[in-house]
């Protein structure tokens, strides 16, 4: 039976518009009766991939005249498709699978046509973090979003000392091919025993949910070649281990307390940021410590960190 609209429903397609639209992450069922109508009317789409949007449109039977905008030439395509919008063209925005903007170049266009004053709205539905979140069994009533970890060592190591210190439940999109080396690294960081629901193939006919720990997921993928992309939901850490962390480290002479975190990989500014934190202090407090110091202070100069935990 075909949905019949209410008239307070904002499903009129205006000029000028960005919509930004959930695709379906799996099963193509997901796709909304009202995503398939903007999608039939837009003056044009902007698609992460255009064969990947092709093939969706087709399914759908819908043919409209499509752009590429994905992070590779979002520098350039991005002014571009705002200009037509500007024009008073409408324009739908999609990702390959899921919400645009959630940890794609979707979220530098919308801060785009914010600037120009143009409008934004979303056509909501499938997002790949939130589904997993919900089939977890993890706490879902505070959660951190942190898509995929950085490639490069410093910052990857910096962003996993950073969710060492979260008390709330955790959301990681990975790849198959890198699946075990994140998992050997928050094992690293978090340790064995720390909860993870892995999630794959969400919506699929081969759907799955392991709820396991990291260390179970690290035997099991010893075993077992990963398949399909990954969510990786993780438990959240214990607020007073933390806390006693930072009583300790309080305990140590401010630039000292520098050198702890700056020998867990964090770059100088970062560690006095978290020095900061941890004395509920303002961080120019402890630059300015760290700057009177009559040296440069070098971590390896304390090497007895034993008392810490």
């Amino acid at each position: 039976m075909k949905y019949k609209s209410s008239p307070e429903e904002k499903n009129a397609i205006e000029g000028g518009t960005l919509y930004l639209v959930a695709t379906p992450i799996g099963n193509l069922a997901d796709l909304s009766e009202r995503a398939i109508k903007v999608l039939s009317e837009v003056d044009f789409i902007a698609a992460e991939d255009t064969r990947n949007t092709g093939k969706l449109l087709s399914c759908m039977g819908i043919s409209r005249p499509m752009v590429s905008y994905y992070e590779h030439n979002k520098r350039e395509r991005g002014p571009v498709i705002v200009e037509r919008l500007q024009a008073g063209e409408s324009c739908a925005l999609v990702s390959d699978a899921g919400t645009p903007a959630i940890s794609d170049p979707g979220e530098d266009l919308v801060r785009l046509c914010a600037e120009a004053g143009v409008s934004v709205t979303s056509v909501p539905g499938c997002c790949a973090a939130i589904t997993a979140l919900t089939l977890s069994g993890l706490p879902t009533a505070r959660f951190t979003f942190e898509g995929f970890l950085p490639v490069d060592n410093r910052p990857r190591k910096e962003r996993l000392a950073a969710l060492k210190k979260h008390t709330e439940t955790m959301i990681l999109y990975e790849a198959p091919h890198k699946l075990r080396t994140t998992l050997t690294d928050l094992a690293a960081t978090l340790g064995e025993d720390r909860y993870i629901a892995l999630c794959r193939e969400l919506t699929k006919r081969n759907e799955e949910i392991f709820r396991t720990t990291i260390g179970g997921a690290i035997d099991r993928y010893k075993a077992e070649d990963p398949r399909g992309e990954y969510v990786l939901i993780i438990g959240g850490g214990d607020g007073a281990v933390e806390e006693s962390l930072a009583a300790t480290l309080r305990l140590l002479p401010t630039c000292e307390h520098v050198a702890y975190y700056e020998k867990t990989g964090m770059k100088r500014m970062d560690a006095i940021k978290a020095t900061a934190k941890d004395r509920n202090v303002p961080k120019n407090v402890v630059y300015r410590i760290v700057c009177e110091e009559e040296k440069y202070i070098d971590p390896s100069d304390y090497e007895d960190f034993s008392a810490i935990p």
